[in-house]
């Protein structure tokens, strides 16, 4: 076999480098802009019904955009539909866990059981799950723009832009009763008024055990091939408490997606970055992100070790890692993207390209030219700042409880050196002695909080750098974790006892003290205090930079791109097609033959175990139905739950996933490899139907409505 040496070199890069997404051999002055490289996000305010027609041949008319509109839901962190015309909405499983761990009754298990109501007696009212249907847009940015140009300095302007939203809020809200909020567009370019008719009583009927529906577990989250039933169904009721009658829903397809067909996303993207100017994405990737992955990769991988050393907790610390696993994944892979020379050549070339298109217009150069480089500076002052802010703050699941507790000792120090009858009542007389003995956490962990000691110290000197006085007195030339070793043995917050020893000295004593977590604490609060001023008065200025901006964009795309996601409904289209990976391509449905190929490859095993009901197949049940498929279609996180529906406003899946090169959508969307991972309908159907013999709920599917 003859090898290349030159592409075995790059292929060698590759893979040492570990980048999914780098492409080693091009010229960046020569890289170019694509039209999809914003994405395909798009809104119901500007229903592309042009881009539709010309890439697909489609003619769809106002009422079919208001049809799905009006189909479509929005949940507490996910996106829902209607799915029959008596209130029946579908979701995923995982957007449903919290509210089926609250309909649970005593001794239930339903994430081990699953759960199904076969009639509507049955049904469970979930607390505080609630469904919003977009019912009402107005377009309101002349009114904001106009308020906040009559600002002198851009602190002024922004205080007038965010007034002027507050009356907009309040009054669509007033005269439509509706529950408004305002939407930024295209970086503030635009501006709407979005009015949400809000249903409170929403009723469980059917979750499947969280083994399938999660079949995989972590380490086959943003994979494919996949074989998850990830979908859950609750009801909505109207005031009287009777199932919502809805004129409005997405009717279910037999015979699911087909290939070369036009399909489309309905639901509420979270957030992405694509329109953000360079700059801001170095930022993000030099501050944000740097530091981010390593608190998740490091602590994720600690997790791991844990296990080992501590094999009687190993399923609490497997549990943990499943918690944090899909920020862990999120959070590696962006900074990885951002990292990318390639797909940062390819932000570059569209920034470019639109500041020539600003710039060859004079009118637009005026208002507009001085844009991208104010931005620069403001974000190259915020890299100093936020390192330090992130060096010196103590907020945050992963902060170690030392940090927090040499906190409330200075709160207390502050509070006892006030005359007794000007302190707060906790300060005061019989209340003092458990204030102080509140401080130390009555849950403390010793593991788990050095291994959060450990990855603070190092965010510490990766923020400051090595040579900082912080860095020194706290690490000594020591790495993160034998600093953290060393710091405990000479401490007294590391201990009950030394908590309320030093806090029982008074005031004087917490102040003037030597512990190290106090020291940094004291030491650090007037300087953090300071640059959070500052970092508040220069988001401020970028507030209004980036309505700038995205005016100047809006002036020369109009609607031809998608603005960025932000939690508001998103139309997006695509088809069934596959994608190269591990040296092969995927295959655009996996089958139920594949879900048990994968159960006896792996002998049962977590996480690739199966509920009981699943381990024995039934006679019926036909293993060649296509179960889970990937698409072209564009989302993110927000995304989960939504239908995928076909030009008939059908459905043909639920979107529950992407796979890990959609990552880096959150700031360049990349067609070639980016896959949205969906639940098949067929699937779904014969599941329900032979599985879990929810016949009633089967029957509501297929007819678009109860048929008892």
């Amino acid at each position: 076999m003859r090898i290349n040496m030159r592409k075995l070199f790059l292929v060698l890069i590759l893979l040492l480098t570990g980048n999914l997404f780098a492409q080693y051999d091009f010229d960046p002055d020569t890289v170019k802009a694509q039209r999809f490289d914003t994405g395909k996000m798009w809104t119901f305010d500007f229903p592309p019904v042009e881009y539709l027609k010309e890439r697909y041949g489609l003619d769809v008319d106002n009422d079919w955009f208001e049809d799905v509109r009006l189909s479509a839901l929005r949940i507490p962190g996910c996106t829902a539909s209607f799915v029959s015309a008596d209130g029946l909405i579908m979701t995923n499983n995982h957007c449903s866990e919290w509210h089926r761990d609250m309909v649970q009754k005593e001794g239930e298990n339903l994430s081990e059981t699953g759960f199904y109501a076969a009639t509507l007696d049955e049904e469970r009212k979930a607390p505080r799950m609630y469904a919003d249907q977009l019912v009402f847009i107005q377009d309101v940015t002349e009114e904001v723009h106009s308020t906040m140009m009559k600002g002198e300095t851009d602190e002024e302007k922004a205080k007038l832009k965010e007034k002027k939203i507050e009356e907009l809020v309040k009054q669509y809200s007033d005269e439509t009763g509706l529950n408004c909020q305002i939407v930024s567009l295209y970086n503030g370019g635009k501006y709407s008024i979005y009015g949400y008719k809000r249903y409170n009583d929403v009723r469980l009927v059917f979750v499947p055990e969280n083994q399938i529906a999660y079949f995989g577990g972590d380490y086959d989250n943003f994979t494919y091939p996949r074989y998850d039933l990830d979908c859950a169904f609750f009801r909505v009721y109207d005031d009287e408490g009777k199932p919502l009658n809805t004129e409005h829903y997405f009717k279910f397809s037999a015979n699911g997606a087909q290939f070369n067909e036009p399909i489309f996303t309905v639901g509420n993207p979270g957030r992405t970055n694509r329109l953000k100017t360079v700059a801001q994405l170095k930022y993000y990737r030099d501050v944000v992100y740097r530091i981010r992955a390593y608190q998740y990769d490091t602590f994720y991988n600690l997790l791991e070790e844990l296990k080992s050393v501590y094999p009687e907790r190993a399923d609490e610390f497997e549990e943990m890692k499943v918690r944090i696993g899909n920020a862990q994944k999120v959070i590696h892979y962006t900074y990885e993207g951002l990292k990318d020379p390639y797909l940062m050549a390819r932000k570059q070339a569209f920034e470019n390209q639109l500041k020539d298109s600003v710039m060859n217009r004079p009118d637009l150069k005026e208002r507009y030219g001085h844009v991208w480089d104010a931005i620069s500076n403001i974000r190259e002052e915020l890299t100093e700042i936020d390192s330090k802010i992130t060096a010196y703050s103590v907020r945050g699941r992963m902060t170690p409880v030392y940090f927090q507790i040499a906190q409330k000792l200075l709160n207390a120090a502050d509070e006892l050196s006030k005359p007794e009858e000007e302190r707060a009542e906790k300060y005061k007389g019989d209340n003092l002695d458990s204030t102080l003995s509140a401080i130390f956490p009555e849950n403390y962990d010793e593991v788990l909080e050095k291994a959060k000691l450990e990855v603070k110290l190092n965010v510490i000197k990766m923020s400051l750098g090595e040579d900082n006085p912080f860095v020194e007195s706290l690490l000594q030339g020591m790495n993160g974790r034998d600093a953290a070793e060393y710091l405990l043995k000479h401490s007294q917050l590391a201990t009950r006892q030394g908590v309320i020893d030093l806090a029982s000295k008074g005031a004087s004593a917490i102040i003037n003290s030597d512990d190290p977590f106090i020291s940094f604490i004291r030491d650090t609060k007037g300087e953090l205090s300071e640059m959070r001023k500052r970092s508040k008065e220069i988001a401020s200025t970028e507030s209004v930079l980036n309505d700038l901006l995205g005016q100047a964009m809006f002036e020369v795309y109009g609607t031809t791109i998608p603005p960025d996601a932000n939690f508001t409904l998103r139309l997006s289209d695509g088809v069934l097609k596959s994608f190269p990976y591990n040296g092969t391509k995927a295959i655009e449905r996996t089958t139920f033959y594949g879900l048990y190929d994968r159960y006896f490859g792996a002998e049962g095993k977590y996480p690739w175990s199966l509920p009981e009901r699943w381990e024995k197949i039934p006679v019926d049940f036909d293993l060649s139905t296509p179960y889970n498929f990937i698409s072209t279609n564009d989302i993110v996180g927000g995304n989960s739950g939504s239908a995928i529906i076909n030009k008939n406003a059908e459905v043909v899946g639920l979107a529950f996933d992407g796979n890990v090169n959609s990552i880096i959508g959150n700031f360049i969307f990349m067609p070639r490899d980016n896959r949205t991972v969906g639940v098949a309908s067929q699937g779904i159907l014969e599941a329900l139907k032979k599985v879990y013999h929810a016949d009633a709920l089967y029957d509501e599917l297929k007819n678009g409505k109860r048929t008892n």
